[in-house]
């Protein structure tokens, strides 16, 4: 288990990999963003993209999946009061092969809450052209070692 004095700032960690499949895209568009670039090759054909992308919503939600089951689940996570920052920069296409970087940017004990502190995490999700598809910079609490 890693608590918060376990953190530095710039401590880095690499966590994936992630291969985003057409369906997935498509059953991910279906219920939370059904935009028709990510629901159906045709139309996606016709838009911006030229072709099937995931959304922006599906990336972040797989970088937090992969987060969970290789760094947060083992640790003393809290939750996160929000983010800073969200960037679309690349779209993520099926096939793709994804990994996300991790940094740690600060880390600050809580002033009213002695069990806990909060640390700040740059995020890049990376294609496996080491491309940069979407960053992240999150707020995250933690418990204190006991």
């Amino acid at each position: 288990m890693r608590y918060f004095e376990d953190f530095q700032p710039g401590d880095v960690s690499e966590h994936g990999p992630h291969v985003v499949s057409r369906e997935e895209i498509i059953a991910f568009a279906t219920q939370f963003d059904p935009q028709p670039f990510h629901l159906s090759d045709e139309a996606a054909r016709d838009s911006i993209f030229g072709g099937l992308v995931a959304s922006g919503w599906h990336t972040a939600s797989l970088c937090h999946r992969l987060l969970v089951d290789s760094f947060l689940g083992q640790t003393s996570s809290l939750g996160s009061p929000g983010l800073d920052e969200l960037r679309w920069l690349k779209p993520v296409r099926p096939g793709d092969t994804l990994h996300v970087r991790v940094e740690v940017v600060s880390a600050t004990p809580s002033r009213s809450k002695p069990d806990r502190g909060a640390i700040k995490l740059r995020m890049e999700v990376r294609n496996q052209k080491d491309e940069v598809v979407m960053t992240e910079l999150a707020n995250v609490l933690f418990g204190r070692r006991p």
